[in-house]
């Protein structure tokens, strides 16, 4: 057997070559040297089963069976057998469940050549795993050959900027590929920038998700350029970018975008450091901005000085049907500047999240009674906040006069020697952002409310 050694210390069969990859051309030279000598070899033919299929190729290739694997293959050929169409493939590594092996660049090597024909599986769900940059250029080949594909998951991966790069330049003339989640892989500022080059070209990406990937500021301004061209993309995610500095950039760079761009509906910031000055510079862009309908803000350094614009833009904004502010500071203030313009002017928004904002009764109490006025504000999110016995008894009459229905809330009422309490429940905007259930519906509409409203991208 002849071996190919990586200087990320495996072994696979393969070319005898020993090299130190330095760069993503590198990588992809050897991969690709690597895939000749494995045509090379005689390949299984296709089979019916999915499960057989892997079978044969881990023993012709001395490869591992991954029992983890091969049970969710054999879950998708029963799917298949009963005529079943548009499959998702989960193969999470954070499955509680049952034992998992995680998935490595080499499993996913092999998984690539099961799904690059298969035209029922339209979804592949692999996150929490570790194909590396390695996996990376597998999942770019198969972009590059499955044409049913519209949905992949790779959020937590160890991919690097180098992986990064191969997936954004396979996007270049992938047709069919509508959602994209990069989550969580360090793809940093380079990395960061070919996805944004991707942008440029690519024609059918709906949805893409590069939050908590070390992005920088220059990748945060190349996305904001792109965007401003851009007609398919519908929402964004760009949370947590690596920022230095006081000036708000991303902040003004992105607010331009809106200014010029007609079609996004999504658009996420959280833990971008938008202070007042910032918003303000968002909220103007609102004023002009007719498809925003989802904007996450949270963990950000807003006050009640800066809700007095985004108050002003609901004023006039009629698009804006979810607003996140959670993890902010607006305070009492800000909390009924805010119940003011609700309860007078704005009919779109649906759903608000004041999470930890450091508002107190008197505020909380304003937005209860701004619900009694405003029909169209279905959902409210308020744990994380001072409650007094007044707010306790507001939200515990609208839930119980039906204005708002318990699962439209993250408070649960209760009383205990004839006072009123109000308790946390697990419902939110995007609860299952990072994590899914092991048992219950992923897909619930009271954790994953601002998806339900705004529904962008054929899956979570």
């Amino acid at each position: 057997m002849v071996v190919l050694w990586f200087s990320c210390n495996f072994g696979v069969v393969g070319a005898e070559v020993s090299t130190k990859f330095t760069s993503a051309a590198c990588l992809t030279r050897a991969l690709f040297l690597f895939d000749v000598e494995i045509a090379k070899l005689s390949a299984p033919e296709p089979v019916g089963s999915l499960q057989e299929h892997y079978n044969n190729l881990c023993m012709e290739k001395f490869q591992k069976i991954n029992p983890f694997l091969l049970h969710a293959l054999q879950g998708v050929d029963e799917e298949i057998r009963k005529g079943l169409k548009g499959i998702t493939l989960n193969i999470a590594g954070n499955n509680h469940s049952m034992p998992v092996e995680r998935v490595t660049g080499e499993h996913f090597w092999i998984l690539s050549k099961i799904l690059e024909k298969n035209p029922y599986i339209n979804g592949l769900d692999v996150r929490y795993n570790l194909i590396s940059d390695v996996g990376a250029y597998y999942a770019a080949r198969l972009l590059q050959k499955q044409h049913s594909l519209i949905y992949l998951n790779l959020m937590f991966n160890d991919i690097g900027p180098k992986g990064g790069e191969l997936i954004a330049k396979a996007l270049h003339r992938n047709t069919t590929l509508k959602y994209l989640r990069m989550t969580g892989n360090k793809v940093e500022n380079e990395g960061g920038m070919f996805f944004a080059a991707m942008l440029q070209i690519n024609s059918s990406l709906e949805k893409l998700d590069l939050g908590d990937c070390d992005l920088g500021m220059q990748s945060v301004i190349a996305f904001s350029t792109a965007l401003t061209q851009n007609q398919t993309i519908k929402g964004i995610n760009l949370n947590r970018p690596l920022l230095y500095g006081e000036q708000e950039e991303s902040t003004v760079h992105l607010s331009h975008m809106l200014k010029e761009n007609h079609c996004l509906v999504e658009l996420y910031m959280s833990k971008h450091d938008v202070r007042n000055s910032g918003l303000k510079q968002l909220c103007d862009a609102l004023h002009l901005n007719k498809s925003l309908r989802y904007l996450d803000i949270s963990c950000n350094k807003i006050t009640r000085d800066g809700i007095i614009s985004l108050a002003d833009v609901l004023k006039s904004n009629v698009t804006l049907e979810v607003i996140d502010l959670s993890f902010n500071r607006i305070e009492n203030v800000g909390a009924k500047k805010l119940s003011e313009t609700l309860a007078s002017h704005n009919r779109s928004l649906k759903a608000l999240s004041v999470v930890s904002n450091s508002i107190e009764g008197e505020g909380l109490v304003a937005l209860s009674e701004s619900m009694k006025t405003n029909t169209t504000l279905s959902n409210i999110y308020i744990w994380g906040n001072k409650f007094d016995e007044a707010t306790c008894m507001a939200y515990s009459d609208l839930i119980q006069t039906g204005r708002l229905k318990p699962d439209n809330t993250d408070v649960e009422p209760y009383v205990v020697d004839g006072h009123a309490y109000l308790a946390e429940v697990s419902n939110g905007l995007k609860k299952y952002y990072y994590w899914t259930p092991t048992y219950g519906d992923a897909c619930s509409l009271s954790c994953n409310a601002g998806f339900s409203i705004v529904p962008v991208g054929n899956q979570l």
